[in-house]
Formats: C-alpha cells, structure tokens, sequence
C-alpha cells in the first residue's frame, strides 16, 4: 500500500466495532465489512504480500479510499453491514446481497404450525417469516425459553389436523408438546400458543405479559392456582429476557425512511455511532406534589415499551425538573452498568439548557461520559448539545427532527399516563383508608387481591370477606362505601 492518504486513514481508524467502506478509483463502493475492531481488521488486508483467494487480491489492489461507520455493538455493525450491502450491492460481497446470511424464524402453514430455522425465506408459501435475527446464540436462548414455556409439535406427524398415533411421544409426557399428533392439542388453545410465540418472537413482551396476566387472573378466579402459578413463572421469564434485549431481530421492515432518518441524525449531532437504540426522558407531577420520572426506548428507529421504565423521584422535594431529571437519568444508568445491561447510542430529555446540565452532571458522576446527550425544547423544537453555544435548529420536514420528535412526545405520553396510574392507585387506597377499620395494609392487600375498586363494588360481602383480615362486618361497609347495594346490617 503505497498511498499515505490511505495509510493515515487506517491509522487513525477506532478500535471499536464497526463497518468499513472500500472504495476503487471511481469513488465506488466495492466492499462492505464489519469489524469487531475497526482499524485491526482493515489493517489486516494490507498486512500480507499476497492472499491466496484471487478475489481478496484483486479486492487489495482495487482499493483507493475508505470510510466507516463506528457502532456500539457487533449486533449494530451487523445490521448497519447488511444495510449497506442492500443498498450499494458491492461486486466483491457475496452474501448478504440476496438476504440470506441470517437466520429466519418461519412459523408454519399448518393446522398445528410448527417452528422452523431457516436462512432461506420462500415468498409464497404462506408461512409466517419473522427476522432475520442478527445472533444465532441469542435466537436459541429464546428458543428454549419457547420450548419451556409456549411448546409446540416439532416433529412432522400431526401436520394434517387429525389424530395420527394411538399415543404420543415421550415429548408430550414431558411437558414438551401438547400431543396434536394423538389429537390430544385443542386447535384454539394451540394457536393462541403460536400467537404469543409471534409476539415474543417480535420483541412485543409487553404485549405478550398483558395477555399472560388476563389468563393469570382468570385461572385464580376460577381457583385454578397451579396454571395461574406457571403463567406467573412464565411472566418472570419474560421480564428477565426483555431486561436483557437488544434489539436481536431488524425491524420488519426497516424502511429507507428511518435508515435515513438515524443516519441523518448522527450527521446532523455527530454522533460516535449510529443511534441504534435512543432512550428518551421525561418528568411529570401529580397535583403539583409527587413526582414521576419515566424512560421510553426506541430501537431501529422504532418504540419498545417491554423496556420502557417508570421511576418515582425520592430526593427532590416541590417542584424542580431540573434535579428530578438528574434524579432518575442516575438511578436508571447507575443499575445498567451494575447490571452490565445495554446503554443507548443517544439519549434525548424533554427540556432545556437547564434539564440538559443536570442530566450531563448526573451521568458525570456515575461515570458515564461517552454517551452523547441532548435536549429538545417544545415548540421551537431546538436542540441543545452539551458545550454548544448556540442550538440545532433542525428544518421542519427532516426525517431526524422527526424522529426525535417522536420519541419526545412518547416519553411526555407514557409520563402522564404513569402519573394517572400512579393517582388513580392512591386514590383507591384512600378511598378504602376511609372505611372504619380498614388502614393502608388492608387495602393494599384488598386492591392486590381485586385491582379495583370498581370490582370491588360488585362484589357479595362474602367475597370481600375471603382476603385475609377483612371480617364480614368490613366487607359489608366497604361496599356501602363504594356505592354498592345498601344493606340495613352493614354497621351490625
């Protein structure tokens, strides 16, 4: 390699993960790679005389320019390498440019589908494709919470709909398959069971603990605790993974809008990497007392509320943004780094100059300083950058004001709705506090048992009566309380 140009370029190339862009004499993209180590990995082309593949070779030589896009993770380089590859269709990469290097979940066409790996994804066939997945590793693990949890038929037999064996395989007396082949899988609890798979599968936790929970309920009240305990085992699982999650599927699809919209916004802030994955802030208050704190996470451009977080603010007493802010952006990134949980390419608080100090100071001090951070005033829609003397004045139809907008005004709504949830709890508790003889402990275990009060209102004495230290005499003034049927024994 004789060009200096180059070598200096090289030279100053991150140790970070990465993609990297040669480029021949005509200024053509010729190939696109990715690297756990920017600089090692490029430097290792022009380390040897000759390669033995005439293809690395005349690649070498064909070289006269390169760029890079630096990424947090292997994962991120991985997509943002199969981007690029989709978009400039270099002549020396092979893979990638049909699609077809990354595993696909395919959810058969069948009465009784199954779950099947495939890097090939047949247009046509009526099967539902969910990926590609950018970790195999991270695939299995989630298949084998799948395979504990949500089983399905893995063998071929039983995919015509009707019985087909006298008796099942050892899988069903395991636990590992509901047995459709010995008609033993009723077909609508079976493809409620694909469905949550789908959900699951597609980074939807959130949406699949809600459907958990109403089963949960439902098998307690029916006193069905042993199916209501699984579902609640079942939900801990879930909530462990999606603490863990990054993003391991592309977004389905992630359209050239949003490509272009992350990319702009790491042109426009300059950014180290490519804002793969964007926590926003917000703060709100209820009746001008207690404060809450939420995190909204959006990924590939893209909400995840099976991540999002609600944080009580403890030390900031009356009103004051500025340190609440600074309150719960410590709480949240002081337990991902003891967790070694995944920290964002960007974050985004709701606010000024003023929430943005705070923030930046209250990362300082747990130690985090290369995780870029910005504020975005309303109505103006400015954006303030630590160290800037001046705001980002964004035009209104960019894709990257756009986008951040977005994830501004899902944080300042998941806050208000944090903030109702929170009041209409209190009020509950309160409401049941002013009955004679219930205190906060008893209605707290009331709401736990019942979740409101509005059911609460429907019910007989009797049933009130069932929770642990409430006498029939309670139950009965607790309904009358609530607006429920007068009774003329209710303080006897």
């Amino acid at each position: 390699m004789k060009d200096s140009g180059l070598e200096s370029k090289i030279a100053s190339l991150p140790l970070r993960p990465g993609v990297y862009l040669f480029q021949d004499d005509e200024g053509s993209v010729i190939y696109v790679g990715k690297a756990k180590s920017l600089r090692k990995r490029v430097q290792s082309y022009f380390r040897h005389g000759d390669f033995a593949s005439p293809r690395l070779r005349k690649l070498v030589r064909s070289i006269r320019d390169l760029s890079f896009i630096r990424t947090e993770t292997e994962a991120e380089a991985l997509i943002t390498e199969a981007r690029l590859i989709k978009q400039y269709q270099p002549f020396f990469n092979i893979d990638l440019k049909m699609g077809e290097r990354y595993p696909y979940v395919k959810i058969t066409r069948e009465p009784f589908p199954r779950i099947v790996i495939t890097r090939h994804r047949e247009e046509g066939d009526g099967s539902d494709y969910i990926g590609p997945f950018v970790s195999a590793g991270e695939l299995r693990h989630m298949l084998r919470l799948v395979e504990r949890f949500f089983p399905l038929r893995v063998c071929s037999a039983g995919s015509g709909g009707g019985p087909w064996a006298n008796r099942p395989c050892v899988r069903y007396e395991l636990g590992r398959c509901p047995g459709p082949c010995a008609g033993l899988a009723d077909p609508s609890e079976y493809r409620e069971r694909v469905a949550d798979i789908a959900l699951l599968l597609r980074g939807r936790s959130a949406d699949l603990v809600g459907r958990l929970r109403q089963r949960m309920d439902k098998a307690s009240s029916s006193m069905d605790f042993e199916t209501a305990a699984r579902i609640r085992d079942t939900i801990r699982a879930l909530w462990k993974l999606s603490r863990k999650h990054v993003s391991m599927v592309f977004s389905e699809p992630l359209d050239s809008g949003t490509w272009k919209s992350l990319v702009q916004i790491q042109d426009l802030l300059s950014l180290p990497a490519i804002p793969w994955r964007i926590e926003g802030f917000d703060v709100s208050h209820f009746s001008g007392g207690e404060t809450y704190g939420v995190c909204v996470v959006f990924e590939q451009g893209m909400p995840n509320p099976s991540l999002y977080r609600r944080y009580r603010v403890r030390s900031v007493e009356g009103i004051d943004d500025f340190r609440a802010m600074g309150e719960i952006l410590g709480r949240r990134y002081s337990r991902l780094l003891k967790e070694s949980g995944a920290l964002p390419q960007l974050i985004l608080v709701d606010g000024g100059p003023g929430q943005l100090n705070f923030a930046v100071e209250a990362l300082n001090t747990i130690g985090i300083s290369d995780i870029p951070v910005v504020a975005i005033a309303k109505r103006e829609e400015l954006l303030f950058t630590p160290g800037a003397k001046r705001p980002v004045r964004l035009p209104w139809d960019s894709g990257a004001l756009m986008l951040l907008r977005r994830v501004r005004d899902e944080s300042h709504r998941f806050a208000i709705a944090a903030n109702r949830k929170a009041g209409r709890k209190r009020m509950s508790v309160s409401a049941l506090e002013e009955v004679p003889g219930v205190g906060k402990i008893l209605a707290s275990r009331l709401l736990s048992r019942f979740g409101s009060v509005a059911r609460m209102s429907s019910l007989t004495p009797e049933e009130i009566a069932s929770v642990k230290g409430v006498s029939i005499k309670t139950a009965r003034r607790i309904i009358v309380h609530l607006g429920g049927p007068e009774e003329e024994d209710a303080d006897k």
